[in-house]
């Protein structure tokens, strides 16, 4: 797998990331041995770049599938902390979960809007403080806001972009309404021209565009200013998949099986809008007891309708 430098963190990734969120409990809940085998298995064929997360929950995976591997590592995780005790503890939890002494990368997760930034200055010199020390190599922050990913570009103490980015502009936001994939372009372009390391996630929008496989990847890999893009794998067989892409062997009308995927609500990111409701042609989303949004899967046809309208990516298949 090809490598690159990622901005001027002088860290060396893969172009691919194994995105651990889709192995863990919001997602396919794999039992640990299972995610785990998945994980090792992507690390033995190559992938070095991890990317994961406090809120995830997905530490034991990692730290069981790094059991006896000596191969180089890079791992980014994040924090939704706001104040700086918060963050110290978030980082000092995943050293510990997963048995490492150096976290290589450790982002503000999922900044929302501007201002949010500096209502979380508490947490961000925590991870100053921690790159002082030499604990977390380097910094930055997740998001899937256009002109928060601008604000970064534009932040000196900043390493590290983490944006949200598929062809067809799904959960990219832009102040309180929608942004699109052109903007978030042109905020990658000018945070990679900064210097700034960046990797992007969401290229398959959650799950719904997987079915558009080689368009999803094409477009993504072909963004100027991007070092690499992480991907979620659950199965061994969708590590080969995006191995035999980057190699240049996949058939060109190759798409993956996903008549066994679902489309489902991720009830931690659901604002209860209800706009995926409304768009729903054959009432398969229902408010659910805690009054978010939800999925009847006997009544679901896996159209894809109500993706687009999700202000916050909560819709995701798998």
């Amino acid at each position: 797998m090809e490598k690159v430098i990622l901005g001027k963190t002088g860290l060396e990734v893969t172009k691919v990331g194994f995105g651990v969120l889709t192995v863990g409990n919001t997602q396919l809940n794999l039992p640990l041995e299972e995610g785990a085998d998945v994980l090792r298995y992507a690390l033995d064929r190559g992938i070095n770049f991890l990317d994961t997360a406090q809120a995830y929950e997905t530490y034991p995976y990692i730290r069981k599938a790094l059991k006896g591997f000596n191969g180089d590592l890079v791992i980014s995780s994040k924090s939704v902390a706001v104040a700086y005790q918060a963050m110290e503890e978030a980082i000092e939890e995943a050293r510990k979960e997963m048995d490492r002494d150096v976290i290589e990368i450790f982002l503000l997760h999922e900044v929302r809007h501007n201002g949010d930034l500096q209502l979380r200055r508490g947490a961000w010199e925590c991870l100053l403080e921690a790159r002082s020390k030499g604990i977390v190599k380097a910094i930055g922050l997740s998001t899937h806001h256009v002109d928060v990913a601008e604000e970064a570009a534009d932040l000196p103490e900043c390493d590290v972009l983490f944006p949200l980015i598929n062809f067809r502009s799904l959960g990219i936001r832009k102040d309180s309404g929608l942004g699109t994939k052109e903007e978030m372009e042109k905020a990658i372009q000018k945070a990679s021209e900064k210097g700034l390391g960046v990797f992007g996630m969401k290229a398959f929008g959650g799950g719904n565009l997987t079915g558009h496989y080689r368009e999803a990847l094409d477009y993504v890999y072909n963004i100027p200013g991007i070092h690499a893009n992480m991907i979620g794998f659950g199965h061994r067989r969708e590590v080969d998949d995006i191995f035999s892409y980057m190699e240049g062997q996949l058939p060109g009308d190759y798409n993956p099986d996903i008549r066994y995927k679902k489309i489902n609500i991720d009830q931690g990111d659901c604002e209860a809008c209800y706009a995926c409701l409304k768009k729903c042609p054959n009432m398969a989303i229902f408010i659910n007891e805690n009054g978010l949004a939800d999925i009847n899967h006997e009544k679901c046809l896996t159209c894809g309708y109500c993706a687009p309208v999700c202000p916050v990516r909560a819709i995701i298949m798998f």
